[in-house]
């Protein structure tokens, strides 16, 4: 089994001189293949900061981060976008489609940012929408969609260029308890299916069921507490 994500002691500060203020403090965390992950932790206890950290969205301030072995120290611009086209997917609260794309288009498009061959991008959208229950809804635009459709497309879409990794942010707050729990279920799905990995941030206990390990992020660090 294959680590798709390693942060060791990562800091993250912002600030400088006595206003600084350290939301990540050595924050240590390794996320195997085939692991769904969950973090919890009220508002402004810097999730986001993590998220956008260990998605190489966000440089810290100190520490090391691997996204499935490769290393972020020192990578430019360009090469960190490369990476997050190749290795990482991301999902967010809101599906954030593109209006003006029909749902196969979502992920076309994901497929053509990230070099994939016309053909394997057909195939490999097909699967999916098979798979997530959107194959009858390929040819529609994002407002032809309930709430829940989008969200399936939003998997997809994350899923379509066959990252090590999928980053969720709070991926369920814009749904009811009930199309929630099936998205998490599907992420879940996804991750044993494909051997890849996912970190879902959530404020929603309810939602844990699915996953293998949960942590609390505390003072910067992040505790493990039993699902």
């Amino acid at each position: 089994m294959s680590a798709k994500l390693i942060m060791k002691q990562v800091t993250k500060n912002y600030g400088d001189g006595d206003t600084t203020v350290s939301v990540l403090n050595n924050l240590n965390l390794i996320v195997n293949e085939g692991e769904f992950v969950a973090v919890l932790g009220p508002s402004g206890t810097g999730k986001s900061t993590f998220l956008s950290a260990a998605g190489a969205l966000l440089t810290p301030t100190s520490g090391e981060i691997f996204i499935d072995g490769e290393s972020l120290t020192d990578k430019s611009k360009s090469e960190l976008t490369e990476l997050r086209l190749e290795k990482i997917g991301f999902m967010f609260q809101s599906a954030q489609l593109l209006p003006y794309l029909k749902v196969e288009e979502q992920l076309l498009f994901v497929a053509k940012q990230a070099k994939m061959s016309a053909k394997e991008a057909k195939e490999r959208a097909a699967d999916l929408m098979k798979r997530l229950d959107i194959w009858k809804r390929r040819n529609h635009y994002p407002e032809q969609l309930s709430g829940g459709e989008k969200q399936r497309v939003a998997i997809a879409r994350a899923w379509m260029n066959k990252p090590a990794i999928l980053f969720a942010d709070e991926p369920t707050a814009s749904l009811d308890f009930k199309r929630g729990r099936e998205v998490v279920r599907m992420i879940a799905d996804e991750v044993k299916s494909e051997g890849k990995a996912a970190v879902m941030v959530t404020h929603d206990e309810r939602m844990l069921e699915w996953c293998d390990r949960v942590l609390h992020l505390e003072d910067g660090h992040l505790v493990e507490h039993q699902v």
